[in-house]
């Protein structure tokens, strides 16, 4: 599929790839120990309504050459709603466990004592 912008044909594959590029470089940042969520990153990005494009990007992490741990990528109520796309759905939480962080009935207790905000911490 083509788009036209600025009279320039650009492969909105390409579009997709570089912004994917983008959410896991964002992503790879994501301290250990700490979490962050799909709109945090798309805001970070310049991409406010584009939560649900990172929440694909993160499914497709698995994918990269590089290790993103997309495991600390949840909702913005700390929710895992992101398990269903690892190995097993316990795994990301169990990654969670062993960097410290308790997950309950698949959210993240105390989840702003956790929050990494890229737009601050990335400036």
């Amino acid at each position: 599929m083509k788009k036209k912008l600025s009279n320039k044909l650009i492969d909105s594959t390409k579009l997709n790839n570089n912004f994917f590029e983008r959410v896991f470089e964002v992503a790879c940042k994501i301290p250990e120990g700490r979490v962050t969520s799909y709109g945090a990153i798309a805001k970070c990005l310049g991409s406010v309504r584009s939560a649900r494009m990172v929440g694909w990007a993160m499914n497709q992490s698995h994918f990269c050459k590089f290790y993103v741990p997309a495991h600390r990528v949840v909702n913005r109520n700390g929710l895992l709603t992101g398990k269903h796309h690892f190995e097993n759905e316990n795994q990301m939480q169990v990654q969670l466990l062993s960097e410290g962080i308790e997950v309950i009935d698949d959210k993240i207790i105390n989840f702003n004592k956790y929050f990494w905000d890229p737009c601050k911490e990335l400036i």
